[in-house]
């Protein structure tokens, strides 16, 4: 079993932005800090958020675990779950991770509060510093 924690931090909305992704499992506690390199809104940022930490559990071959996601973002969960958004600016973003999710034999994803997300927000603020650096 793996779990994977994603965040997003955004400076305005839109504005500059960065993600973060915990990785927990058996031998492993991986935590990872990313700018974003365009402006965009949270919302934005969390998809992006869910996306990059998908990649990277493919990048490690760690799809045959059963995996957990948790997000604490309802918009990006709910979007997920129901496989559909009415939201222009995400369909591009859950017809991405709708790919990418065929790669793995059991995914859950799920809606936890903010303050259980600790990690994975520390991790965002890290990269939105990153971002907010590189302007």
């Amino acid at each position: 079993m793996l779990k994977l924690y994603v965040d997003a931090a955004t400076r305005g909305n839109p504005g500059p932005s960065g993600i973060g992704i915990l990785i927990v499992g058996k031998n492993i506690y991986e935590q990872l800090s990313f700018p974003l390199n365009t402006n965009m809104s949270n919302h934005e940022a969390e998809f992006s958020a869910l996306l990059r930490g998908l990649e990277e559990i493919i990048k490690r071959n760690m799809m045959t675990d059963t995996i957990f996601v948790y997000t604490d973002s309802k918009i990006v969960a709910e979007t997920i779950d129901k496989n559909h958004t009415s939201n222009h600016k995400f369909k591009p973003y859950l017809l991405e991770i709708q790919t990418l999710l065929a790669s793995f034999p059991l995914i859950l994803i799920q809606w936890l509060p903010e303050k259980q997300n600790k990690g994975a927000d520390n991790l965002a603020r890290q990269g939105l510093k990153k971002a907010l650096d590189n302007k």
